[in-house]
């Protein structure tokens, strides 16, 4: 298992993740149990060349991004118990997305993830991002673990 003191930084989220900027969607872990449960959080940065055109009159996150910030906060925890080099978490599934609430710049999202079912190949987890009590997405999400190389 992967030893990370909470709450995480970059640094640490990078030798868990694969993801690099500009499509690293998580800022920071609060709390992990490596293999079942991750709190995490996406600081929204309001200068993201994506507000330039998402819409320039009235930025939003898209909900595409706020699913992909969720899928790699899912994840942590998954790959945080396995501790094994090279390993992915393809998104391969997104049953039953509700958007609630629209995410806006300087806005900190906070994304948790609850590991339903987990096996060598495949998992699945019920996520939620909130910014403070508003729930802004729900979704249950499926992704298939492989290694980097064979990708």
């Amino acid at each position: 298992m992967i030893n990370i003191t909470y709450p995480a930084n970059k640094d640490q989220i990078e030798h868990i993740l694969p993801h690099r900027d500009p499509f690293l969607w998580v800022t920071r872990v609060l709390e992990c149990t490596p293999g079942e449960r991750v709190v995490a959080e996406l600081d929204v940065d309001p200068d993201l060349p994506l507000f330039q055109g998402h819409f320039p009159d009235y930025p939003v996150l898209p909900g595409v991004i706020l699913m992909e910030a969720l899928a790699q906060a899912a994840s942590i925890a998954v790959l945080v118990q396995r501790d094994e080099e090279n390993t992915i978490g393809f998104l391969t599934g997104i049953d039953g997305a509700k958007f609630r609430r629209q995410v806006r710049p300087g806005e900190t999202v906070r994304l948790e993830g609850t590991i339903v079912k987990a096996n060598r190949r495949l998992c699945v987890a019920e996520v939620a991002a909130y910014v403070g009590d508003e729930v802004c997405a729900t979704a249950t999400q499926k992704y298939v673990m492989a290694e980097g190389d064979a990708a």
